[in-house]
């Protein structure tokens, strides 16, 4: 199959409101990260678990895709069914390449956090917890709007031929 038909192919659609529950419920984890690392240092080990389940969301999210996560069964189980049905679905991929996005800071934040490095937790939990926010209280996905620019440069780098 050529690089263009793989691109023209219909994906299942999503649900945008979904995403957008699991941006606030991973925003307010985030927000916990932030107060408790921010308190005495008896404390951060507490931090860095909550963190460790934002992370563990963010591999679930990027690895099977966003309707896999946690966030997702919440949403479908609690949420969605009090809800009237979307208006229109979206594409999964800029939401989970999103995902991957989020993995790769968090990740960070905590690898760096586990081994001593300073502020590491604190400045990955607060780049996370802005895009989660914005995208739980504007529904702006900052993950999926690199989603759509790397695929615009991707067609542009393409040689001719």
């Amino acid at each position: 199959m050529s690089q263009s038909s793989q691109e023209t192919r219909p994906v299942a659609g999503l649900d945008p409101r979904g995403p957008r529950v699991g941006a606030a419920l991973t925003a307010v984890l985030l927000a916990v990260v932030l107060v408790v690392q921010g308190l005495a240092t008896d404390r951060r080990p507490v931090a860095l678990i909550v963190l460790a389940v934002v992370v563990a969301g963010f591999a679930l999210g990027a690895a099977g895709g966003v309707g896999r996560t946690w966030q997702s069964a919440v949403y479908r189980s609690l949420v969605a069914p009090r809800l009237s049905p979307p208006r229109e679905l979206e594409d999964p991929r800029p939401p989970t390449f999103a995902q991957l996005v989020g993995l790769v800071i968090t990740a960070a934040g905590l690898l760096l956090g586990v081994v001593g490095v300073p502020y590491a937790v604190l400045v990955a939990a607060a780049l996370a917890f802005v895009a989660a926010f914005l995208n739980a209280a504007f529904g702006l996905c900052l993950g999926c709007e690199l989603y759509t620019v790397l695929v615009r440069l991707r067609g542009r780098t393409r040689p001719a031929g």
